[in-house]
Parts: structure tokens; C-alpha cells; sequence
């Protein structure tokens, strides 16, 4: 299968291309032929012009690419080494939703033949691929595995906004059904990534490494939330006890802060969903979870008791929100905790006026029943400055000043401008 496919006698499938799907696709197709494929049709007609829909990716990086957009499964027929990289997200009761990778195991199903190769990188729990995955591919094409196809599962390490760390400068956990579609899957990754692979015992082992990557995440980030409100009640900044604490050589460098997004605050039920199928209800994780999705009512209840000490009539009060994508530099707002802060806001008739640099007014209408402000006023009695964007390091005292009444509170999630803001009460996690 690699000799074939650096030959380009054979093809590479990426489905689903989304912020993951897509960079992925263009570094193999600067090395072999590739069938970029993905249900929606406005997205492929934007690809195809060399744009990317999640606005991560340079048009350049289109260029020199061997690589078909579409949505056509006559197309994808031709391809012999499928990746799969659908969202995995989560109901409104956090249950997982398989639905778009059960989908994707179906389309694989009716185009797959025998040789072919599929490999997952949509986060799921330990066993979702062979479990879950494997019986659907298996009962739409009539084909088993190992033995006329081969499987395997390489976690994702895609960060959003992040230049540095891309697909190719860090290392890949693969693995597969077989010792040999392990070391096939390996020398197909080791095409664009430079930093090498590393072979996973088994599917179930890379499912369950990627699994824990963002619950550790999570968990770290929860206890920075619960030691913030600990130490808000004390009077202490806990960036200075942070700052403090690391002086430590094994002191571990986590922040309080929202945590939303696709993965970290995502990923942890989908193992806490299989443990309880196993019998065993998490106890540390779920807590970790409980305290990360409480911040958003906590930041907003900081808020209101600022605005209720300072003015008469509550509802009369502005509040500023500065950054409504689920994290700084980057244009998604799917999963933004900033949303629940702004609904937890309005609960109490507050008027807030929403600013972002990189957010989409329609986007934000139609998945929140949001707005982005098209004029900043001069009154706020609130300023959040919920995700640092680049675009804000340019703000100063005199700024923010300048935006707010005598008492306007500056509300600086991350601590961005921490020791700059002295004109105006500041507050921060």
C-alpha cells in the first residue's frame, strides 16, 4: 500500500474537513494523490477555489497539491486508504453522538474493497472502532476485517490557532488491527510527519492515549477554576500564587479560564460513558467537568454583583464582552463558553453588546442567537475581556478607560492585562 501510494497508483481519502480533516489533507497531498471529501457542498466549492472554510489556512497552502474536492461517492471509490476525521461531539445531556462518524463508517462501507485501509482519527472511547466503527463498515460492503481490509486509529493532535505545533512537527500515535497494517499505517504517517510516529500496542490504546490527553487537560484546568474562587473569596490573586508556585521546577504551568471548544471540555465524556457502561461511575473526572461548566454562571454572577453594588437600576446597565470564539485567535465559535457567560447575563435584562475580531455576526446569530455590536459605546459599566485575541494586546488603561463609567469593572478572564488596568476596578480569574 505505501509504495503504491507514493507512486500514486493508489489514492488517500481524508473524510471530513473540517479544522482537522483539512490541513491534514493538503500535507499528504503534496506527497501523494488525495480525495478530500466532505458532505457539504458550499465547503467543497470554497476549497476548491483554495479557501478554507474555518479560515485556519492560507490559500497558499493550497498550491501545489494533488488533491480532488468532493462530494461525490462515484469519486471516492477510487481511493484504497481512507481517513476519517468527523466531529465526535456531545448532546445536550452529554451523552456521545456517534452520528457522524457512524455516518462516515456507512459511506466507507459503500465505496471500500478489499486491500483497503481505514484509519480513525475522530476522538472516541477506548473500543469505538472496532466496537462501533468496524460492524457498520462490515455490513454495508459484506467485507471482514483482517481480511480483506485492514484498520487502524491515529488520534488527532490538531490545535486550532496554532502555528507552531502543526501535523507535522509533532510526533503521531498510530496504530492498527495487525502487526502489519501497524507498520503500513506508520510509513504512510511518516510521509508528512517529521516528527515521527509512535506504534500504540493496540486500537484500543491509541483511542484510549488521546482520550486522556484532553482529560488531563481538563482536570488541571478545573482545579485552577476551583482554587480561583477559593482564592477570590481570600482576596489573592491567584496569577501571583501561580507565579509564585512555579518557581518550582515540577510545578505544572495550568491557568483558570472557560473551557469550551471540540475537544477539552468535549472528550472526557466520552470516557466517562464508556466507564459507566463498564460499571464504574467516574468520580474525579465528572467533578473536573462539573466545576469547568460552572464557570461561565460564576464569571457572570461576578459580574452582576459588581453592577448591582455600583448601580441603581440593573437593567439600565451596559456590559462590554471582548471575544466570543471558544479561544483566542481563531474564528470558531462552536462550543464558546463566552456564550453562556452572555445568556447567564442576559437572565438578569443586563444589555450586552458583543465585539470579536475574527468571529462571524451570522455564524454567531444562528448558532447562539448572538450579535456582534456594530458601535462601541462609552458607558459600560462592564468590560469582559473574555478571549485575548492579538488584536486586543494593543489595548491599554487609557482604552479601557475611556470605554467605561467612573466604577465600569474590567472583567479580565485570563489575566491578560494584569498590573496595566488602574483607572478602573479590575478583576480577573
Amino acid at each position: 500500500m505505501y509504495q503504491e501510494l507514493i507512486k500514486k497508483e493508489k489514492t488517500l481519502a481524508l473524510i471530513g474537513l473540517g479544522y482537522v480533516g483539512l490541513p491534514i489533507a493538503l500535507a499528504f497531498a503534496k506527497k501523494v494523490k488525495v480525495i478530500g471529501f466532505d458532505i457539504n457542498i458550499d465547503r467543497i466549492n470554497l476549497m476548491r477555489q483554495g479557501i478554507d472554510p474555518s479560515n485556519e489556512i492560507e490559500k497558499s497552502a493550497f498550491e501545489n497539491c494533488d488533491i480532488e474536492f468532493t462530494n461525490d461517492l462515484d469519486v471516492l471509490k477510487k481511493a484504497n486508504f481512507f481517513i476519517v476525521a468527523v466531529p465526535t461531539p456531545v448532546d445536550e445531556h452529554n451523552i456521545p453522538n456517534l452520528i457522524p462518524i457512524q455516518k462516515a463508517s456507512e459511506t466507507i462501507g459503500k465505496v471500500i474493497k478489499k486491500g483497503d485501509y481505514v484509519v480513525y482519527e475522530s476522538t472516541v472511547y477506548p473500543g469505538c472502532t472496532e466496537e462501533d466503527c468496524v460492524p457498520i463498515i462490515e455490513k454495508m460492503s459484506g467485507l471482514k476485517m483482517g481480511i480483506d481490509y485492514k484498520v487502524g486509529y491515529s488520534p488527532e493532535r490538531i490545535n486550532p490557532g496554532d502555528k507552531e505545533h502543526t501535523i507535522s512537527s509533532i510526533i503521531k500515535v498510530v496504530s492498527g488491527c495487525c502487526a502489519e497494517s501497524l507498520d503500513t499505517i506508520a510509513q504512510v504517517y511518516s510521509l508528512v510527519v517529521m516528527a515521527g510516529v509512535h506504534k500504540a500496542s493496540s486500537i484500543k490504546v491509541a483511542e484510549a492515549a488521546k482520550i486522556i490527553e484532553n482529560t488531563q487537560r481538563d482536570l488541571n484546568i478545573a482545579l485552577m477554576n476551583e482554587l480561583s474562587i477559593i482564592f477570590d473569596k481570600m482576596n489573592i490573586n491567584t496569577y501571583e500564587v501561580l507565579d509564585a508556585a512555579g518557581t518550582k521546577w515540577n510545578f505544572l504551568k495550568f491557568q483558570p479560564g472557560l473551557v469550551g471548544g471540540h475537544c477539552i471540555g468535549v472528550d472526557p465524556y466520552y470516557l466517562t460513558h464508556k466507564s459507566k457502561k463498564l460499571g464504574y461511575e467516574s468520580q474525579v473526572i465528572l467533578a473536573g467537568r462539573v466545576i469547568n461548566d460552572g464557570m461561565a454562571e460564576y464569571v457572570a454572577k461576578k459580574i452582576l454583583q459588581h453592577i448591582v453594588q455600583f448601580t441603581g437600576n440593573i437593567k439600565e446597565a451596559k456590559v462590554l464582552v471582548m471575544g466570543v470564539t471558544f479561544k483566542e485567535n481563531v474564528s470558531d465559535i462552536r462550543n464558546s463558553k463566552v456564550a453562556d457567560v452572555v445568556k447567564e447575563l442576559k437572565l438578569f435584562s443586563l444589555n450586552v453588546h458583543l465585539v470579536d475580531p475574527n468571529a462571524n455576526s451570522k455564524e454567531l446569530k444562528k448558532e447562539y442567537g448572538l450579535e456582534l455590536t456594530t458601535a462601541i459605546a462609552n458607558d459600560y459599566d462592564a468590560v469582559i475581556i473574555s478571549v485575548p485575541h492579538n488584536e486586543y494586546k494593543l489595548f491599554d488603561d487609557a482604552y479601557f478607560s475611556a470605554l467605561t463609567k467612573q466604577n465600569g469593572l474590567i472583567a479580565d478572564i485570563k489575566g491578560f492585562y494584569r498590573g496595566k488596568i488602574t483607572s478602573r476596578p479590575y478583576w480577573t480569574l
